[in-house]
């Protein structure tokens, strides 16, 4: 059976009902009248786009539009006009073919031809060219990721405390340098602390500085990392681990933007971009008394939240295709099938870290430049992968067990969201006529 691909088709109603694509089986198409902002969101999704139905200076502009946005797939344009200078003009704008009216096997081959050779908003982990980097470095094209990235764009743009939030290993000091990069104070150095990394008596002064002789052991005066932040952005990792009386300080110098050092009589501006990082829910803690709510409310002047690889399985290939460049050399080994399945089973409760610890073990057990095998993995992912394991069977094709593995996916999420399939497609990254498709060939009521 032909993988099925998803295509936005952009035109008069009326010419989409006759489209030779909505026979095709290996083809998903949502119709749009015209390019707009919904159909704009939802173009990653698609493998190809079709402009059909307009005079050719308007297909030339929808065709400008579709290709000015970022991970614009393919467009293929259907004009009524036969001239060459036309198709020229086209193809010259970005078009990947020009359909000429009355040929519709014509459209067919063109988009056979370029859903199988584009790279995809999700390469395979063994793809040769570099993975999709969305923002400053991040990696991710799920939904999820593209509404982090958007939030972060507005951030850089204000100068308002960051309070990022989010599970272990999720990434938010990678968040946070991007965020840093990205704003007016990226002239300035990023300075990041762990805030749980220091005992009570030791975290004043290492944060604010001392002043020589302030207490046993401080033989000369020492600038903070607020100081040192100064002009740029100063990091607070693990802010929910400070003690009650430190806090209270903490909130005098985001109020105030000064600092005293320890054993100072005198206060020094400054100037910083403070994010702060929590893997716990501060506004939880605050409300049991477990954190200042006032510091909370200074804190999070501008709430964002990183999601946790579990829900963003769809960046999964992008992010082991990373990680397998980055530490397995030249050339790139790649995964099994079986290993790709493997990293897809797991919940991941360690996030985008444990996957690097998990990539950086199988390098090291593999031998150099092999393909990654199931057994160079820890146990425990192999553990979640027994039930995909349940699927196979000997002798079959790999697109036979391979099917069976999808289909097994299909039923586990549609479990997780009690039958719903519209929340089930928007978990697998399918349309919600694309999960359709797929349930009635695998037979899943």
């Amino acid at each position: 059976m032909p993988d099925i691909h998803s295509i936005l088709w952009i035109g008069p109603g009326e010419r989409f009902a006759a489209a030779p694509l909505l026979r095709a089986p290996g083809f998903d198409v949502v119709w749009e009248h015209r390019f707009n902002g919904t159909a704009e969101r939802d173009l990653p999704r698609y493998a190809a786009v079709v402009v059909d139905g307009f005079e050719a200076s308007e297909a030339l502009a929808s065709l400008e539009r579709i290709r000015a946005c970022a991970q614009a797939p393919p467009v293929i344009v259907r004009v009524d006009s036969h001239s060459p200078a036309v198709e020229r003009a086209l193809c010259g704008a970005g078009a990947a073919g020009v359909w000429q009216p009355g040929s519709p096997q014509d459209l067919l081959t063109q988009l056979e031809t370029v859903v199988n050779h584009r790279p995809g908003i999700s390469p395979p982990v063994d793809a040769a060219g570099p993975p999709l980097k969305t923002t400053h470095g991040l990696i991710g094209a799920s939904p999820a990721m593209r509404d982090v990235f958007s939030l972060l764009e507005r951030a850089a743009a204000s100068h308002a405390t960051v309070l990022l939030s989010g599970e272990t290993g999720t990434g938010k000091e990678v968040l946070a340098r991007a965020l840093h990069t990205a704003s007016t104070h990226r002239s300035g150095d990023f300075v990041a602390v762990n805030c749980a990394a220091f005992p009570e008596a030791l975290i004043e002064s290492e944060l604010f500085g001392h002043e020589r002789g302030s207490f046993t052991g401080a033989e000369r005066e020492r600038k903070g990392l607020f100081e040192q932040a100064h002009l740029g952005t100063l990091l607070l990792d693990e802010v929910g681990e400070t003690p009650p009386a430190f806090q209270a300080k903490l909130l005098r110098v985001l109020q105030e933007r000064e600092v005293r050092r320890v054993g100072g009589t005198r206060t020094r501006k400054i100037d910083v971009r403070v994010v702060a990082a929590s893997n716990r829910d501060l506004w939880a803690e605050a409300r049991a008394g477990r954190f200042r709510e006032d510091l909370y409310y200074r804190l999070a002047v501008f709430p964002l939240a990183l999601p946790p690889l579990r829900e963003r399985t769809a960046d999964l290939p992008l992010l082991a295709a990373h990680f397998l460049r980055k530490h397995g050399g030249r050339p790139t080994p790649r995964l099994t099938p079986s290993s790709q399945a493997l990293l897809q089973a797991h919940t991941w409760p360690g996030n985008v870290r444990e996957l690097e610890n998990e990539i950086q073990r199988a390098l090291a057990f593999a031998a150099p430049g092999a393909p990654l095998e199931p057994e160079h993995f820890s146990k425990r992912l192999a553990d979640a992968l027994e039930p995909v394991h349940n699927q196979l069977r000997a002798g079959d094709s790999l697109r036979a067990n391979l099917d069976r593995i999808e289909a097994w996916i299909i039923r586990r999420a549609l479990e997780t969201h009690a039958g719903h399939r519209q929340a089930t497609a928007r978990q697998l990254q399918v349309t919600r006529e694309g999960l359709y498709k797929k349930m009635k060939r695998f037979g899943i009521e």
